[in-house]
């Protein structure tokens, strides 16, 4: 998958030209500057995407949420409207700990609400995600469209990986960073996600845990929203897929998650890349589309299988 990603795009770019005497400096270039940033991107995005998803699902207890449909990804962005409006000139890290500190606020909103409402459909959790980063969405709509900024919006919703260049995606190694910190706590994050009074009788901090779980989840999504835009339904077609074959073991699970993630994410960005050629469609609408096709299959099967 990944060399695949290396070859596909306007420039001619092919293991003949890399050796050719007329066209090898050109496309050196091209490979070094743009093409392996892009799918080591796409690999640290995919993979690092799909990991909070995991933690997510694992904490809320519920296999239909990820950053997508919890208004996690949606506060990042509502983050990322106000630096833009309050300190425009502040760092690109310093924006992704802005768009973070929104995150993990819009995750915990999400929480109180679940806490205040009755749930006796397991549905009803994603679908009061869904309308909470709807109205995250509109308030940051309505501002954007009020400071002239609905073009930045655009570019921090829609997950696009054409513009990533050498020296315009390492940001990610720090989200990828992220994700292997929840390799490290795997054993107590899937702990904190049988319940407090399991976590407490093991001797966890259960609030401890969970928090740290969904900073984790934050700081990931703000990296990503940062440098690449939105990436729906990754966090969530992923980690189901991977559930159905290897159970819930969240440390076993990591790793072939984050293998998944990426493939996923390469697969849907080289799609975008050929079916329009040489244009290109972004990627967030590829796997968007792809990520609620297999959703609704799992959700069907299981709906199957349950009756």
């Amino acid at each position: 998958g990944a060399g695949g990603s290396l070859f596909i795009g306007v420039s001619d770019v092919s293991l003949d030209t890399l050796w050719r005497g007329d066209t090898a400096a050109q496309a050196r270039r091209v490979l070094l500057v743009s093409r392996v940033p892009r799918t080591v991107a796409l690999v640290l995005a995919g993979s690092s995407m799909a990991i909070a998803g995991l933690i997510m699902q694992m904490l809320v207890r519920n296999r239909y949420v990820e950053p997508a449909t919890a208004g996690t990804l949606q506060s990042a962005s509502l983050g990322l409207l106000v630096v833009s409006l309050v300190a425009p000139g502040l760092s690109v890290f310093g924006k992704m700990l802005v768009a973070a500190g929104f995150a993990l606020a819009g995750t915990l909103l999400f929480l109180r609400i679940l806490r205040a409402v009755p749930l006796r459909d397991i549905l009803l959790v994603p679908l009061i995600g869904i309308m909470l980063g709807g109205v995250i969405s509109a308030v940051t709509t309505f501002f954007a469209y009020r400071y002239d900024l609905l073009q930045s919006l655009l570019a921090w919703t829609t997950g696009d990986f054409s513009g990533v260049l050498r020296g315009r995606y390492e940001l990610l190694w720090l989200g990828f960073v992220f994700a292997l910190a929840a390799y490290v706590l795997a054993d107590r994050l899937t702990v904190a996600g049988m319940g407090r009074d399991f976590t407490t009788n093991l001797g966890l901090n259960y609030r401890r845990v969970v928090n740290l779980g969904f900073l984790i989840v934050a700081l990931v999504s703000a990296t990503v929203v940062v440098t690449v835009g939105m990436i729906p339904f990754l966090g969530l077609v992923v980690p189901n897929i991977v559930s159905l074959v290897i159970g819930d073991n969240m440390r076993r699970a990591i790793p072939w998650v984050a293998i998944l993630g990426s493939l996923f994410v390469l697969a849907c960005d080289m799609l975008g890349r050929t079916i329009r050629a040489p244009y290109e469609i972004p990627i967030g609408t590829v796997v968007g589309v792809t990520g609620s096709a297999l959703f609704l299959y799992l959700l069907l099967r299981k709906r199957r299988h349950a009756n």
